[in-house]
């Protein structure tokens, strides 16, 4: 049987900026976990083998990796069979059980946030720089789908990231003429990766996906979350009253979170 990865990034953290997503992680879930990693981080790769987890290191700016990661992924998948694949960002995220056992209702899973494109300045900006104002036209009244949680079967998530990597490759973030000149990033342009992934799904550029809502499914994105439901066990728990099985952003809303994550952590021996 295959084994399945959880996959992320993480140049350029401290151990203690990812600690609560390794040891929350590896409350529930015992298969493979890799991170992207440099040589400068050292420290961090010797506190990730206590935790069995792998490193991929590369030699790059961490400034450039939310674009790089994707064709870093891909190739490290190459000759690689996984029966699922988690692709998730690591400093803002806990888990609050394995993030596999859940029945997915696609190859391909992506999950949403609680608001509609138009109405978010940054997803806006992502997509009518990089895509242009009637691109951004054809799916302003989408609801956003965050790229930094995506679930899927092996051979969908490789296809998910070649055709990731070939859209950023081609289509390039129109910076600001003040940066345009010069070889430094535009800082607004950061995350526009999830531009990518929004043009890509709602486009239906993805074969055999399913889209799940923010406030019933499976994955909280908190920034936008209506309802902040916490069970008696401190579990963030969707309008269902499921337990998600895992809590993305909750730094963004830390003034709601801090009391249930103590008290999460203090249940789950962290």
């Amino acid at each position: 049987m295959s084994k399945n990865l959880v996959l992320s990034a993480a140049i350029g953290y401290k151990f203690s900026q990812i600690e609560f997503f390794i040891k929350s992680l590896r409350k529930f879930y015992n298969d493979k976990v890799v991170f992207l990693t440099s040589g400068r981080d050292i420290k961090l790769e010797k506190e990730l083998k206590k935790f069995n987890c792998e490193t991929i290191k590369i030699d790059i700016n961490k400034k450039e990796i939310q674009f790089k990661r994707y064709e870093v992924f891909l190739n490290y998948l190459q000759n690689k069979e996984f029966g699922n694949i988690l692709l998730c960002d690591s400093r803002d995220i806990y888990f609050q059980a394995n993030p596999f056992e859940f029945n997915y209702n696609g190859k391909i899973n992506f999950f949403l946030e609680d608001q509609l494109i138009k109405n978010c300045h940054y997803n806006s900006n992502w997509i009518l720089k990089t895509y242009g104002k009637e691109e951004f036209n054809k799916i302003a009244n989408k609801v956003i789908l965050c790229s930094g949680t995506v679930v899927g079967r092996g051979e969908n998530i490789k296809n998910y990231l070649k055709s990731i990597t070939t859209n950023i490759f081609k289509f390039k973030y129109k910076k600001k003429l003040k940066y345009l000149l010069t070889f430094r990033p535009d800082p607004e342009g950061r995350g526009c990766d999830q531009g990518h992934a929004n043009f890509l799904v709602h486009n239906s550029k993805i074969d055999n996906f399913k889209l799940y809502s923010n406030s019933h499914g499976p994955v909280a994105t908190v920034l936008y979350l209506k309802k902040i439901n916490f069970d008696e066990k401190s579990n963030l728990i969707n309008e269902d009253g499921k337990p998600y099985l895992l809590v993305h952003q909750f730094d963004k809303r830390w003034n709601e979170f801090e009391k249930p994550i103590e008290n999460f952590k203090s249940n789950i021996e962290i």
